[in-house]
């Protein structure tokens, strides 16, 4: 049956008028007429909500045909068991919102496409019924594409990750994703990609991960998702366990999400240049909540809440070209005395904010950190930092700065500290103190240390 946009109009008006309705129609809900503006009824090609038989083969050939026709396939509330099905250019699916679900049968995804531009995907739930599904797929799975827009769906038991992007421009918006045995969302090598108010809980891996083959720039916007209950399922030291992870990728915006309770980070950006983390609200993370890392250049953290985390914000391996950033105006306050056994055991925990080289740490309140406030640089790896105007409450010590042999220069002024037992500022060499308190009438000065009027109580 081949169907043009011509026909939808009269389809849609006689439809099931015509001839005797069958036995599992009668007992299908009923749907309200639809017109050429919603979309193509999938009943007309015999797709049968309800119906206990896999609907590949006619739901395949349906969304073939509303796809040539440039029209929407609307399927009415009910159930639809399906294996893969494989969406063409200006593939557009809508369903009853938290009425309509496609149940999977098995294959290496439910939906797939390649190549194709303009696909849509909007009010259904997908189930993927915990059947695992090969590596590096998605329950949803699309690549080369332009125009991908997934929207106010459900995806849940996805035996493998829920959506999995590659070389995509488009959006993921509004969709619920749980119970996910890998990761929610993948992307990989994106074209301008917006990841923004989705609900995610309950993943194996990590929440988003935002993905380069090689570094670059990428430009995805994370924004305002809602992100909970990530777990580190494979183990490692930091690849898994992660709200939000961006690797390679330059130019991410991670913006507004809510993050709580995993295994690792909230935000992790390796080797992300011009990454910006800003007004994020963080709780209950077990190792760096906001993490800058490896080879980049340009990092802004700011404006963030972090309660309870093993690191406030680390911006980190100047060693490894790790450079430039702005840390400002983040409130950070219960830091966590130890970080996952799997970490480095000469990584420090209870620590505010670290940072390394090239870089202005001010305005930030920072309140119990079992360790330090703020720490300046391992070793010689210190150069040009600056920490002003920072509130620091009930830290071990409140400012620490690296005097090793070979550390560069940093700036300390105009802070306040108080109830910090150790000191306000003290001399490091790597984690270990090795200085008095440097604010104190009489003690030692540094070069590389400038020193000058702090607040201490």
């Amino acid at each position: 049956m081949t169907i043009s946009r011509r026909d939808v109009i009269g389809i849609a008006a006689a439809g099931l008028a015509a001839g005797a309705t069958p036995a599992w129609a009668q007992r299908a809900p009923k749907a309200a007429p639809l017109t050429s503006t919603l979309g193509l009824d999938a009943t007309h090609y015999g797709v049968r909500p309800g119906s206990p038989d896999d609907q590949t083969r006619i739901l395949q050939r349906a969304l073939e045909e509303a796809a040539r026709a440039n029209v929407p396939l609307a399927l009415p509330p009910g159930v639809y068991r399906t294996g893969l099905l494989n969406l063409s250019n200006g593939a557009q699916l809508v369903g009853a919102r938290g009425a309509t679900k496609f149940v999977f049968t098995g294959g290496p995804s439910l939906l797939t496409a390649a190549g194709a531009n303009s696909i849509g995907i909007r009010d259904i739930t997908f189930d993927g019924g915990d059947i695992a599904l090969p590596q590096r797929r998605g329950l949803i799975h699309c690549s080369a594409g332009r125009d991908v827009r997934i929207v106010d769906c459900e995806i849940v038991r996805s035996g493998g990750n829920g959506i999995w992007l590659e070389n995509v421009a488009g959006e993921v918006r509004g969709n619920i994703i749980n119970h996910i045995a890998t990761t929610a969302v993948v992307s990989f090598d994106a074209q301008g990609l917006l990841v923004a108010q989705n609900t995610i809980t309950s993943t194996n891996d990590n929440g988003i991960e935002i993905l380069r083959t090689a570094i670059g720039d990428d430009g995805t916007q994370v924004i305002d998702n809602r992100i909970e209950d990530i777990k580190a399922g494979p183990g490692g030291s930091g690849q898994y366990g992660n709200a939000i992870n961006a690797f390679r990728a330059g130019n991410v915006i991670v913006r507004g999400n809510r993050i709580r309770n995993c295994d690792y980070s909230a935000v992790r950006g390796n080797s992300a240049s011009n990454i910006q983390i800003t007004g994020n609200s963080v709780s209950d993370v077990r190792e760096v909540a906001l993490y800058s890392e490896f080879a980049f250049e340009g990092a802004v953290i700011a404006n963030n809440t972090v309660d309870r985390a093993a690191v406030g914000v680390s911006v980190a391996n100047f060693n490894e070209g790790g450079r430039i950033a702005v840390v400002q105006g983040n409130i950070i306050r219960n830091l966590l005395p130890k970080r996952p056994i799997a970490t480095a055991p000469e990584d420090d925990a209870g620590i505010g904010i670290y940072i390394e080289a090239d870089s202005a740490v001010s305005g930030n309140v920072i309140e119990n950190a079992p360790a330090f406030g703020i720490v300046a640089g391992w070793g010689k790896y210190l150069r040009d930092v600056a920490i002003t105007g920072n509130v620091i409450r009930k830290a071990f010590i409140g400012i620490g700065v690296s005097v090793a042999d070979g550390a560069g220069t940093a700036l300390v002024n105009g802070n306040m500290i108080s109830d910090s037992p150790r000191g306000a500022v003290v001399g490091l060499d790597h984690a270990k103190p090795v200085t008095p308190d440097l604010t104190r009438e009489g003690a030692a000065r540094f070069k590389q240390i400038a020193l000058g009027t702090n607040t201490v109580r």
